[in-house]
């Protein structure tokens, strides 16, 4: 078995292949090329935490992918100096079901979170985007970065968070990085955060929207992927009833996205304002932007089908990587 550590991981993930191998996957789920269960969830409340466990099976025009990912979410873990999150992937043989690699999970899906951003991006953002702005400061804003300048020529970018320090660092290690511009800028707030912003990323795990549906500029794309239960919210229900709306699955989204379980439940929007599918967009069945004044705004959860492409892709890659284990 091979065994691929988090830095095996990002040599083996370049974002442009992900970001392929991952509309390749969205499309095989909407095409009903790919299997896929909700994401099952198991609480641990003598140490608040949780375990997600998320398997998928992904028959894409390329290759199979078998997969399941473990992530552990422990928020008690800091007070150990550990990190909060904890992941792993096991790569099954498709043909077989035999164990055929294990790997890191954390890098893996930053990367793959990203790269469906870069997907969506890439499908829905204005040909002449030039200005972005990340929320958040963490891993998953350096891979939402890297990936929406792998597909639209980033000039500049406004980074917020409310910890100045982690913006700070986040600049200090970001810009001029592969297509990354280097004109990166802390934002003393929201509102100039968004005010020229052509595409939007949220990576925070805010519970109450993180800028002010006024603030927004014309015409400009949202990915919304930090929220992933019905508690939490990034992106305010007004811009949410005024976007043309994609989401990784239906299913999914109706299930976990707090982004679009509470407009529902407020009456702001209905389920069938759910435009599509990233895949279907992928597919060419259904139709993203149709005018450069539309905000359309692409709602990720997280779904198993990426990490299953992802690991199939890092294996793929993997020649003189990883360590051999005897199994």
């Amino acid at each position: 078995m091979l065994v691929l550590q988090a830095a095996d991981v990002g040599k083996a993930l370049p974002m442009h292949e992900t970001i392929a191998a991952i509309k390749r996957a969205f499309a095989a789920l909407s095409d009903g090329r790919a299997h896929m269960p909700l994401r099952a969830r198991l609480e641990v409340p003598r140490y608040e935490g949780e375990s997600m466990f998320m398997p998928a099976y992904v028959d894409d025009t390329e290759t199979e992918a078998l997969a399941v990912k473990v992530v552990s979410v422990f928020p008690s873990n800091k007070q150990q100096g550990l990190p909060i999150i904890h992941a792993a992937v096991l790569v099954l043989e498709a043909n077989t079901g035999r164990p055929k690699a294990l790997v890191e999970g954390g890098v893996l899906t930053a990367i793959r979170t990203g790269a469906a951003s870069g997907a969506a991006t890439d499908l829905l953002a204005r040909p002449d985007s030039h200005v972005a702005a990340i929320f958040g400061a963490g891993v998953q804003a350096r891979t939402q970065l890297e990936a929406i300048c792998s597909v639209r020529p980033i000039r500049s970018v406004w980074v917020y968070s409310p910890t100045p320090a982690r913006v700070d660092t986040f600049i200090a290690e970001m810009a001029g990085q592969g297509t990354i511009p280097t004109d990166l800028r802390a934002a003393s707030n929201p509102q100039q955060a968004v005010a020229e912003a052509d595409v939007i990323c949220t990576a925070t795990t805010a519970v109450t929207p993180v800028f002010d549906d006024n603030d927004l500029k014309t015409g400009v794309h949202i990915n919304g992927i930090g929220s992933y239960t019905p508690a939490m919210q990034e992106v305010p229900a007004e811009t949410v009833a005024r976007a043309l709306i994609v989401v990784d699955t239906y299913e999914a989204a109706l299930a976990e996205a707090g982004d679009l379980i509470q407009p529902i439940q407020q009456g702001i929007i209905k389920e069938e304002d759910i435009h599509a599918e990233i895949g279907e967009l992928v597919l060419e069945r259904k139709q993203g932007r149709t005018h450069s004044e539309q905000i359309t705004f692409f709602k990720s959860v997280g779904v198993a089908v990426q990490d299953a492409a992802a690991a199939d892709l890092a294996l793929r890659n993997a020649q003189g990587l990883g360590q051999q284990v005897r199994w």
